[in-house]
């Protein structure tokens, strides 16, 4: 989503370094960039000239840190004013309120609204599994009575949390499809829904209930004054603002107008993971004045994140954000799973069945090039590069078409073996045997990079890179590198970085 404005901000710093001094000249002359690439990614006007003045402010004639050159210098201060910009304390990252607050004794009653097509249905059921996997009950609530179809869609997303998020709390779902038929023909069916999916929810001592409001195409006085009525009715402790990334500045406005009549309590932003340009993310709290709390990664009912401003800017600058991929991967592979494949790597016996776990595993955790732009340094080179994570299933494809004696030991495929597997696996024979040479050279290498020292580690990597060992990269099936602006080889990054 940021890879424009993380390659704008990667010039402005250069064009500050290099300097004894960050002079006021130097500084406007570098911004002017920076203050077009906001306007491209959509954020608002008044957001792209408070933030350029912020930062002009507090850098012009400042000594630059003897251990810092004028560059890193610039990015402390960017960073701590894109946190300040979305509603963060960048003197106290740690010191965050949570997302959603609880009330003891239960329910805690949420109403979500938004738009109709902003994801909101969707959403609630998101919201319903990352309350589940804290252990807690969840009633979710139809109480959007203007499409018949919306309390079939929010049974079904309710259905699938059920059935696969993790948790052994319960989730169930309250509707009154017939009441369907009464709305619009009486004053107050959906807030007489909501009063009775309350009672439910404390009569079944349910720690949440969820209230999926109906919404509009647009903002209208009718579609407020229910929501202000569903508000005054149940008193919801949270009230939640699912908002389209993809929208933009409309999608700000609307915003706005919710937050005026409803004072809500935060915003949820969909397609966090879409082409989109970034400027909600970035706009969002000052437009508004409601912090973002969740964004939207995806359709499953797990790809939803907790918004933290310090982690966005620094996926916006380049830094990565190796915290929250830490955190993805602790939801998908346990301490003892992780330190038993360290042990196997470190031996030299990684088999196929291992390599395969992993990729799966690494699958439930988002697209590839979403999880690699985590990582410090990678987001702006991945910017014209194509990843498709389809090919991962050509990979598990001929995993799956090796007997158990080939997958424990690769060295063993031969000529006719290849052409078995191949057939098998509906691959061609060479990539079959492109994928036996990578993962020796891959079981090879991670080998050394298990034993050796912060050298050997390097020389490792450095060997990786260059072989395309590593699934989906070089030359294994899955990257198109053709036109990508990123061409700095592995042995320059390393030179780099020394």
């Amino acid at each position: 989503m940021f890879e424009n404005l993380s390659e704008r901000f990667g010039e402005f710093f250069r064009k500050v370094s290099g300097r004894g001094t960050i002079t006021e000249a130097n500084v406007r002359e570098a911004m002017a960039d920076v203050r077009t690439a906001l306007l491209e990614a959509d954020v608002h006007q008044d957001v792209v000239a408070s933030f350029s003045e912020d930062v002009l402010r507090e850098s012009v004639g400042r000594d630059v840190t003897k251990s810092l050159k004028p560059g890193q210098e610039m990015i402390g201060i960017i960073h701590d004013r894109l946190v300040t910009l979305m509603g963060g304390d960048p003197a106290h990252p740690d010191q965050r309120t949570e997302p959603i607050e609880f009330v003891a004794p239960g329910p805690t009653v949420i109403m979500m609204c938004g738009l109709q097509g902003s994801g909101k249905t969707t959403t609630c059921g998101k919201i319903a599994a990352w309350c589940r996997r804290r252990g807690l009950n969840v009633l979710v609530a139809a109480a959007d009575l203007q499409r018949p179809a919306a309390v079939e869609q929010l049974r079904q997303v309710v259905d699938t949390v059920k059935a696969e998020a993790p948790g052994g709390s319960r989730v169930e779902f309250y509707g009154e499809p017939d009441k369907c038929a009464e709305y619009g023909k009486a004053v107050g069916v959906a807030i007489s829904v909501c009063q009775r999916a309350w009672k439910t929810a404390r009569d079944g001592r349910y720690d949440v209930l969820l209230l999926d409001t109906a919404g509009r195409l647009h903002i209208n006085d009718d579609l407020m004054k229910e929501l202000q009525g569903v508000k005054s009715a149940v008193q919801p402790h949270q009230i939640l603002l699912v908002v389209d990334s993809m929208t933009g500045q409309d999608a700000l406005r609307s915003a706005k107008a919710f937050h005026e009549r409803l004072h809500v309590d935060g915003l949820i932003l969909t397609k966090f993971d879409s082409e989109s340009r970034g400027g909600a993310a970035l706009s969002a709290k000052f437009v508004t004045g409601a912090p973002v709390r969740f964004v939207g990664t995806g359709e499953k009912w797990d790809a939803l994140e907790e918004f933290h401003p310090e982690r966005v800017a620094g996926r916006i600058l380049g830094m990565g954000d190796v915290v929250s991929l830490v955190e993805k991967a602790k939801q998908e592979v346990s301490e003892e799973e992780a330190e038993k494949l360290a042990n196997k790597m470190a031996a030299g016996r990684l088999t196929v069945d291992d390599f395969i776990s992993q990729m799966k595993s690494i699958r439930r955790m988002g697209p590839l090039k979403s999880l690699m732009a985590m990582l410090p340094g990678v987001g702006a080179a991945l910017k014209n590069v194509n990843i498709d994570d389809k090919q991962i299933d050509h990979i598990e494809a001929i995993g799956a078409s090796m007997t158990q004696a080939e997958r424990d030991n690769v060295k063993i495929v031969s000529k006719s073996r290849s052409r078995r597997i191949c057939s098998g696996s509906g691959t061609k024979e060479h990539e079959v045997n492109r994928f036996v040479d990578s993962f020796l050279q891959m079981q090879k290498l991670t080998q050394q990079m298990a034993s050796g020292g912060l050298s050997a580690n390097l020389k490792a990597a450095k060997e990786m890179a260059k072989s395309g060992a590593l699934p989906g990269m070089g030359s294994m099936p899955g990257v198109n590198t053709k036109g990508s602006s990123a061409t700095v080889s592995p042995k320059a990054k390393f030179k780099k970085r020394k």
